[in-house]
């Protein structure tokens, strides 16, 4: 595919919920994003660059990953891939101009994947000069062209929606693996980390598995060095905020970081020293373990946990 017909980055993302006040304490007091006056309809946004916002947390009923926002590069690239999703079988609602100038772009589309994963397609990044001031110190976070970080998403129709992602979104297979995460006797489960036109290692990944209860798997967003991961580390121990995976290090993007559970549900994970691809001369690897050390999941523990009752009952 044309590069200019690709995905720049991850451009922001959308969540509701109905604990604004908690996602509120949680950005700002934990993770040191910066708020910003509110957008028209209430939603609060939240910076952690020089784009106008990288998260907006608006209010509702339920707790749910909204939709992940990425940008191409021309409102003429825009319009060729709103024909190409349409001519997929996937829906295309455009946003109107005040609608899309809310969420700092110039066009945008709505749509979502086979999986039901929901996407927002837009044109135009629209950035700011006031200083990026977090509120709790943090020096900024590792964006620039390869965007606000990655999201991770599940996907019952493993094999369609991969190939949505490749073949109509424009996304680029970096990792393939599968992995046996309940041990050897256990099933595998596949995994897609796709990167966009950046070096970001993936920009979007899947795990072939049902849609979690909350529409995501986790967000990352990267610091710009261990001493910053490990002050996030220390603070969310400190406010009490559920560790979903302990310090570790991934094999394939070679980040170093923690998951921690946001108020809705899905995790965050916070990192850094990730790996910076080429994706002109990239070739797709299948890395067959998850963690260099590590990254011990709030999940295993509790099997453990599970297992140990028994052989004491």
């Amino acid at each position: 595919m044309n590069a200019a017909m690709g995905i720049k980055a991850l451009g922001y993302v959308v969540v509701e919920t109905a604990r604004p006040a908690e996602w509120d304490r949680f950005l700002t007091a934990f993770v040191g994003t910066m708020r910003v006056a509110d957008a028209a309809d209430g939603a609060a946004l939240y910076r952690v660059d020089d784009r106008v916002f990288r998260l907006r947390v608006q209010p509702g009923e339920r707790e749910w990953f909204v939709a992940a926002g990425y940008e191409v590069d021309s409102r003429a690239a825009l319009d060729a891939l709103a024909d190409k999703v349409a001519a997929a079988g996937r829906p295309v609602d455009w946003a109107s101009a005040g609608e899309a100038a809310g969420r700092g772009a110039e066009a945008l589309f709505r749509t979502t994947d086979p999986a039901g994963n929901g996407l927002e397609l837009y044109c135009g990044d629209a950035r700011t000069a006031e200083p990026f001031v977090s509120p709790i110190g943090v020096p900024g976070f590792v964006t620039g062209a390869m965007g606000m970080g990655h999201a991770v998403f599940s996907a019952p129709n493993f094999n369609e929606t991969i190939a949505f992602h490749c073949d109509v979104l424009g996304f680029h297979q970096t990792d393939m693996p599968r992995f046996q995460l309940f041990g050897p006797e256990g099933p595998s489960m596949g995994f897609a980390f796709l990167h966009a036109d950046n070096g970001r290692h993936h920009s979007i990944a899947f795990g072939e598995g049902p849609i979690p209860p909350s529409g995501a798997v986790h967000i990352m967003l990267e610091l710009p060095s261990l001493i910053e991961v490990g002050k996030a580390h220390d603070r969310m121990k400190a406010m009490g905020y559920p560790e979903s995976a302990t310090l570790g290090r991934h094999v394939n993007d070679e980040t170093t970081g923690f998951y921690v559970q946001t108020p809705s549900g899905f995790d965050l994970e916070i990192g850094c020293d990730s790996l910076v691809i080429d994706p002109a001369t990239w070739q797709t690897t299948r890395h067959e373990a998850i963690s260099v050390w590590g990254h011990e999941w709030a999940w295993q523990k509790a099997m453990k946990q599970q297992q140990e009752q028994g052989e004491h009952a």
